[in-house]
C-alpha cells in the first residue's frame, strides 16, 4: 500500500475527537480509564483546568483537569458539578468507590487516571494539540489533514510508534502505541521535546550530523535498555524542516525504509502547507472577527463561520503596553504571540470563543451563558489572563457590555475600546476594566474629542482666570480647583495647596471678583469643572 493511499484512507475515515480517540492517541502509559460510563465516544470540545478557588464554569464537552482532587468524595462532588463535561482527569492512584462509579453512570462523565510522571501543564498542552482544529474552513470543505493523523498513518505502515519533530527536537505530533516504546520516548511525548540528556547523547554520537546529511532513513542502536530508533530527515530541497523518529527493535526492511522515506516527503508537504497557511488562517480569522465587530449586513455570515452567531457575547480588547518602537518586526511578532496566548486563554474558557489581532489590539468575542453577572464574569476572565501572563508581558484589557445579539456586538467592541483607552490614559499596566467602571472618564474623553475636532477654546469665567494667571503669574485656577475638589471645605482645600486658610480665602474672593463666577449656581460650577478637566490648567 502506498503512503499516499494509506494517509488518504485514514483521513477520510478519521473519527471525531472523542474521549476514546484521545485515549487511543495518548496510550495507556500516559492516561487510562479509571471509571467509565460505558460509552467513550463523547465528543471533546476543549480543555478546562479545575481550580477549587475559582467559579466552576465547565463548557459542554470539556475535559476537566482536576488539579488537587484526590479522594473519592472530591471526585464525586466534581462529577456532580461538571455534568456537562466529557471526562475529568485525576492523577493516579485514583480512588474509585461504588459511589463514584454510580455517579459516573448517572452523569455520563468518565474518570481518567493520569500518570504521576506527567505535569498538568504537559497534559494540557498534549490535549490541546490533539484537539487543535485545522483552521477555518469554507462550508462544505473537509479537513486537509494534520500531523497527528499522518503520524498514526506512518505508525500503521511501519507497525511501530512514531514521533514527528522539528529542527529543535520539539515534538510536533506523535502516533498512538507510545506505551510500546521506552521511558525516554514517553518522557519525550510528555515534555513535547527530546530531553536534553538524549540530545547530548545523540550529538556525541554524531547522529544528527548523519541524519541531516542523509536522504535515507538512518538506524541508531541506543543500548542501555532503550529501544533503537530509525529516523529520517524531513526536507524541502536543501532546507531541513524536521525529522520522523520510529521506535524499533531491529532495522527496517527495505520496503519499510522506502515507506518511511515516502512519508518524509508527505510530512514535508504538510509542514510547508501549515507554515504557509498559518498567516493566511490568522488573516482570515482577523477579517472575520473584524466583520463581526463592525456589525452590518455581513456580520451574521462571519459570526456563523466563527461559530458565535447565536450566543450572548462580550467583546474583550487586550493590548500590550510599553512596547519599544525601534524594532517594528519584533513588535509585530510580540503582538502576535500575545494574541495567540489570549486566544488560548479565552478558548479554554469557552470552546467557541474567537480571538484575533486587529492592528495593535487583540480582540476576543467571549460567549457567555445567562446568569445575570455576565459582564463581571468577562472581567474576571480578563483579570485571570493578565495574572497568567504576569508583569513580564505588561498589558491591559478593556471589556465591553454584554451583547445579547449580533446587532449589539459593535457597541460592545466600542465599549471595550473606550475602556482600554481610559486605562492607557492612566499609564496603567496589568489592569482590566469593564465599561461601567470607566464610564465617566470615557465620556470626558469623548467630549474632549469633540472639543479638539471643532477647535473650541475655554470660555466664560474659566477663560478669564486662565488669562489672569498667565499675565500675573498667579495660581487662581489652582485655588479654584482645590476648592471644588474639597466640596467647598476651605480647611481641606488650603491644606492641598499648602497655603494658610486666610490666604486661601483671599485668593478665592479675588478669583470670584475677576471671573464673575457664581459658586452658588450648580450649572456654573459644573461648567467650570468640565472645562478644567477637558482643557487642563
Amino acid at each position: 500500500m502506498s503512503m499516499d493511499v494509506a494517509y488518504g484512507e485514514r483521513m477520510n475515515d478519521r473519527p471525531l475527537a472523542s474521549v476514546g480517540r484521545i485515549l487511543q492517541d495518548l496510550g495507556t502509559t500516559v492516561m487510562d480509564v479509571a471509571a467509565s460510563p460505558g460509552d467513550l465516544g463523547t465528543e471533546v470540545s476543549g480543555v478546562h483546568i479545575y481550580d477549587p478557588l475559582d467559579e466552576l464554569l465547565v463548557p459542554p464537552g470539556a475535559i476537566v483537569l482536576a488539579v488537587g482532587v484526590h479522594t473519592a468524595a472530591e471526585i464525586g462532588r466534581l462529577l456532580r458539578s461538571a455534568r456537562e463535561a466529557a471526562a475529568i482527569v485525576v492523577k493516579v492512584p485514583v480512588e474509585i468507590d461504588e459511589h463514584v462509579r454510580a455517579t459516573v453512570l448517572e452523569t455520563g462523565v468518565a474518570v481518567l487516571g493520569l500518570t504521576r510522571a506527567a505535569s498538568w501543564a504537559q497534559v494540557a498542552a498534549l490535549l490541546r494539540s490533539l484537539l487543535a482544529e485545522g483552521g477555518i474552513e469554507e462550508p462544505g470543505e473537509g479537513p486537509q489533514g494534520d500531523l497527528f493523523a499522518l503520524a498514526n498513518a506512518v505508525c500503521a505502515l511501519l507497525d511501530a510508534p512514531v514521533t514527528i519533530e522539528d529542527r529543535s527536537t520539539r515534538v510536533l505530533a506523535f502516533s498512538g502505541r507510545q506505551e510500546e516504546a521506552d521511558a525516554g520516548r514517553v518522557e519525550t511525548v510528555l515534555g513535547r521535546r527530546v530531553p536534553e540528556r538524549f540530545q547530548r547523547m545523540l550529538d556525541d554520537l554524531g547522529f544528527f550530523k548523519r541524519l541531516y546529511q542523509s536522504r535515507d532513513p538512518v538506524y541508531l542502536e541506543l543500548g542501555d535498555g532503550n529501544i533503537n530508533r530509525v529516523a529520517v530527515a524531513v526536507r524541502s530541497g536543501d532546507e531541513i524542516l524536521g525529522s520522523i523518529w520510529v521506535a524499533v527493535r531491529e532495522p527496517l526492511s527495505e520496503q519499510r525504509q522506502r515507506a518511511l522515506a515516502d512519508a518524509a516527503k508527505i510530512v514535508a508537504l504538510q509542514l510547508l502547507r501549515e507554515r504557509a497557511g498559518a498567516d493566511t488562517q490568522r488573516r482570515l480569522r482577523a477579517d472575520l472577527l473584524s466583520t463581526v465587530l463592525a456589525g452590518g449586513s455581513d456580520a451574521a455570515e462571519a459570526a456563523g463561520r466563527l461559530g458565535v452567531a447565536t450566543t450572548r457575547l462580550c467583546v474583550l480588547a487586550a493590548q500590550l503596553t510599553g512596547q519599544p518602537d525601534d524594532d517594528p518586526a519584533r513588535g509585530e511578532s510580540d503582538r502576535q504571540r500575545f494574541c495567540d496566548a489570549f486566544a488560548l486563554h479565552v478558548g479554554a474558557i469557552h470552546p467557541k470563543a474567537a480571538a484575533a489581532l486587529v492592528g495593535s489590539v487583540a480582540y476576543a468575542v467571549l460567549p457567555l451563558t445567562a446568569g445575570g453577572d455576565e459582564e463581571e464574569r468577562a472581567v474576571r476572565v480578563a483579570q485571570s489572563f493578565l495574572a497568567r501572563i504576569g508583569p513580564r508581558h505588561p498589558a491591559n484589557v478593556g471589556v465591553g457590555r454584554l451583547a445579547a445579539h449580533l446587532g449589539e456586538v459593535a457597541r460592545s467592541r466600542a465599549d471595550a475600546d473606550r475602556a482600554l483607552r481610559v486605562l492607557r490614559s492612566r499609564s496603567a499596566s496589568g489592569q482590566a476594566a469593564g465599561y461601567p467602571d470607566v464610564h465617566f472618564e470615557s465620556l470626558l474623553m469623548q467630549v474632549a474629542d469633540v472639543v479638539t475636532a471643532e477647535e473650541q477654546a475655554p470660555t466664560g469665567p474659566y477663560h478669564k482666570l486662565l488669562a489672569y494667571d498667565a499675565e500675573h503669574g498667579s495660581d487662581l485656577v489652582a485655588t479654584l480647583g482645590a476648592y471644588l475638589d474639597a466640596f467647598g471645605d476651605v480647611n481641606l482645600a488650603c491644606a492641598r495647596v499648602h497655603v494658610h486658610a486666610n490666604t486661601f480665602r483671599y485668593r478665592l474672593k479675588r478669583l470670584l471678583e475677576i471671573s464673575g463666577l457664581d459658586l452658588s449656581d450648580p450649572d456654573a460650577r459644573l461648567t467650570v469643572m468640565l472645562q478644567m478637566r477637558i482643557f487642563g490648567p
